[in-house]
């Protein structure tokens, strides 16, 4: 007689496939595991260039890689395209929406964030935030239909009312995304058009705190603020909207006559962070440990965006791409000590530093005691995105799209996606858009996270915090848009 002992290999599932899942999936690659990654897309998106998206320089697949690609040489790693609807942790199953479960023996949370409206859903579809490929292109679109609206206007107020553009948020995301909007309206497009002079379109950014670049040292955010404005971007700070509306923004009791907003002024979390069932700070960020497990579940751990952990001088750690990546490497190797009975070690982030570009040759680089603005600044920060893109593929277009548009001021992605038609510049409402009978609030988001969302409505993070920019700016931000 013989008998045959079957050993069953630890089964990991991640859920979200930006830069903290993806940093897991790939650390996991020769650990004892089998793994499943879940995402609701089946890409990664590098979120730091989302802005060059929205204003027509760069294409989404310049930015964005099948995730199966990605993990294709990680043999042990399944990649399932699905959507996340809730947890089990008692029984360890991840739910999913078409009714399947997911057993697991290690659960990795790495869902990122979201915009936040503080407490006003109904400006979300006056005033887009930039998170995913699907928010750039509607912002690239109606950036580039105000152009044509504009040429075809006959009233100058209507005129200068689609030519106007706000920005609401001073951090990265919004700092970014005004020098791009001024840059293209005034190199770019400029010879383009016969009946409009778009170098008078105005960009105004909108900052509700003190100054921009709030997270940064105070020489940099006033070198950002002067950039921006030498490039034709109105700034004002201390300026809180109080009201959207369709062709307007208010600022207090002030009306800014409007067809064209963008919103980069706070982030939530993901709302799967709540479905969790753990505890969570008032912005949904779940609370962990040292390890990054959450407490009373060491086999569960969130990172990224979603987590909420302090360093060792009480600051809470940025929601930025550098944070998630050195989380997703650390879970890893947690899960490896603990399948062979080793102790855990706490996870210290290595800051490499924060930069933000402004616009051509405009950009700032703080790193610990080190403040660069400038050209240097601007030469690091194009390194730096190079050298985090995925493929060489993805590296070898971006660089040849920067080139171009470097030596020509040429946009080289100004594509108007969908139908036009009458809704090209509609009365009583914001130029682009659809009836939104036909385009509903949820479109592209689930229910159950829209449930979610509206519950925690009010509880949002300032725009400093959101994680847009690459090396501790927004863009974050270093995790996926809600994913799975």
């Amino acid at each position: 007689m013989s008998s045959t002992r079957v050993f069953r290999v630890p089964h990991v599932v991640i859920v979200g496939g930006g830069f903290g899942g993806l940093s897991a999936a790939r650390a996991l690659r020769n650990a004892p595991v089998s793994a499943t990654l879940v995402d609701r897309r089946n890409h990664h998106l590098f979120q730091p260039l989302l802005y060059q998206v929205a204003t027509a320089t760069l294409s989404p697949a310049d930015i964005a890689a099948p995730i199966r690609l990605i993990l294709r040489r990680s043999r042990a790693t399944e990649v399932l395209m699905a959507e996340v609807t809730g947890f089990d942790l008692d029984e360890r199953k991840v739910c999913l929406a078409d009714g399947r479960t997911l057993d697991y023996d290690y659960l990795v949370v790495a869902t990122g964030a979201t915009h936040a409206y503080f407490g006003h859903p109904e400006w979300e579809p006056l005033a887009p935030g930039l998170k995913t490929v699907e928010d750039a292109t509607e912002i690239r679109r109606r950036f580039l239909l105000a152009f044509e609206a504009a040429e075809a206007a006959t009233d100058p107020q209507e005129r200068r009312d689609l030519l106007t553009f706000v920005v609401i948020g001073a951090g990265p995301t919004g700092v970014e995304m005004a020098g791009a909007m001024a840059e293209t309206a005034r190199r770019s497009l400029v010879r383009d058009f016969r009946n409009i002079d778009t170098s008078t379109a105005r960009v105004i950014l909108l900052e509700g705190g003190p100054r921009v670049l709030a997270a940064y040292e105070e020489g940099l955010s006033d070198y950002a603020r002067r950039a921006l404005e030498h490039i034709g971007v109105e700034v004002r700070t201390g300026s809180i909207v109080t009201r959207i509306e369709p062709d307007a923004v208010y600022v207090g009791d002030e009306c800014i006559r409007t067809r064209n907003v963008v919103w980069a002024a706070g982030v939530t979390a993901s709302p799967l962070g709540r479905m969790l069932g753990v505890p969570t700070d008032p912005v949904g960020r779940v609370m962990v440990q040292r390890d990054l497990s959450v407490p009373g579940h060491p086999e569960l751990f969130v990172i990224g965006d979603l987590a909420h952990l302090k360093d060792k001088r009480g600051n809470l750690l940025p929601g930025v791409g550098p944070v998630a990546l050195q989380q997703g490497r650390h879970v890893a190797r947690n899960i490896g000590a603990t399948l062979r009975g080793e102790e855990r070690r706490p996870f210290r982030y290595i800051d490499k530093g924060s930069m933000a570009t402004i616009g051509r040759r405009k950009a700032v680089l703080q790193a610990h005691q080190v403040q660069v603005e400038g050209w240097f600044a601007w030469l690091a920060w194009l390194f730096v995105h190079i050298f985090f893109l995925i493929g060489f593929r993805n590296r070898l277009l971006v660089m040849v799209q920067w080139a171009w548009s470097y030596l020509t001021w040429q946009r080289g992605a100004r594509l108007i996606t969908g139908e036009v038609g009458s809704e090209l510049a509609p009365p009583g409402k914001p130029l682009g858009t659809v009836d939104r009978a036909q385009r509903p609030l949820s479109e592209g988001r689930p229910a159950a996270r829209d449930a979610a969302v509206a519950a925690a409505q009010g509880q949002v993070a300032p725009s400093d915090a959101e994680g847009t920019g690459w090396m501790g700016g927004d863009r974050a931000q270093g995790s996926s848009p809600p994913a799975g």
